[in-house]
């Protein structure tokens, strides 16, 4: 079963710094159907993501994005038909999967520095100066540095999700899961978490499936659109063609 991130996980393994030589399916979804008292959130879903792929998930408020996610991450499992989750990749007995869903999460009375402090694992890193290291590249490119001393009940909603988003970069992820995770940024800043997102799908070979209602920022990038309608998958492709 995937690892599901709430926090240090001291069986996920430091993964190399060079995208991975090897790829191959990391979900496949065969006739998927979740129900919620006879409401059918997703319908006869059928889907394969392969291993450093970035996926845009896209559709109206209850077309099923946060259902998918949920359902890619095992937080939830199909009333019908199956979702594989192939579990031994690269050498790796699981793959290591990060959420960020709009529940952040985040503790409140601590401040942005010690929210991110709390993902050290000494089993991914070699050291705390290389996770320090990591932590300040983060949170400068994302402009957060100077505002990491503010507690998380103090920060507006675009800074706790920034510091959401680098804490889940923090534990080095194969596969990290975002829901609408810039609802809260301009459009600069979130242009500027996605080149993040670009960054360590070339450095890691990291796989992202980012759920949005941003198709414009969609097609400035290169990624495949997962497009939802009232719980049906109605198109996979490019996002020139949506």
């Amino acid at each position: 079963m995937l690892n599901q991130n709430t926090g240090m996980n001291k069986n996920h393994k430091k993964i190399s710094q060079g995208p991975p030589s090897v790829t191959g399916p990391v979900f496949y979804c065969e006739d998927v159907s979740v129900e919620f008292n006879e409401i059918r959130a997703l319908k006869n879903i059928q889907l394969t993501i392969e291993r450093g792929e970035i996926i845009f998930v896209t559709g109206a408020s209850g077309a099923g994005k946060t259902t998918l996610l949920k359902l890619l991450s095992g937080l939830q499992e199909p009333t019908s038909g199956k979702i594989i989750r192939p579990g031994f990749f690269s050498g790796k007995k699981n793959l290591y999967v990060s959420n960020v869903f709009q529940d952040l999460r985040l503790m409140g009375k601590y401040t942005c520095e010690e929210n991110l402090m709390f993902s050290f694992d000494s089993s991914i890193y070699k050291d705390k100066a290389e996770f320090i290291q990591d932590m300040h590249e983060l949170t400068r490119i994302l402009g957060i540095k100077d505002r990491l001393h503010l507690k998380i009940n103090q920060a507006n909603g675009g800074l706790q999700q920034k510091v959401a988003i680098i804490r889940s970069l923090l534990t080095r992820p194969d596969i990290l899961i975002a829901d609408e995770p810039t609802s809260s940024l301009d459009t600069e800043n979130a242009r500027r978490l996605f080149e993040v997102f670009n960054l360590y799908n070339a450095k890691r070979g990291l796989t992202v499936i980012w759920a949005t209602h941003n198709k414009e920022l969609c097609k400035s990038f290169t990624g495949r659109i997962i497009h939802l309608d009232n719980g049906r998958l109605v198109y996979s492709g490019h996002a020139c063609f949506i």
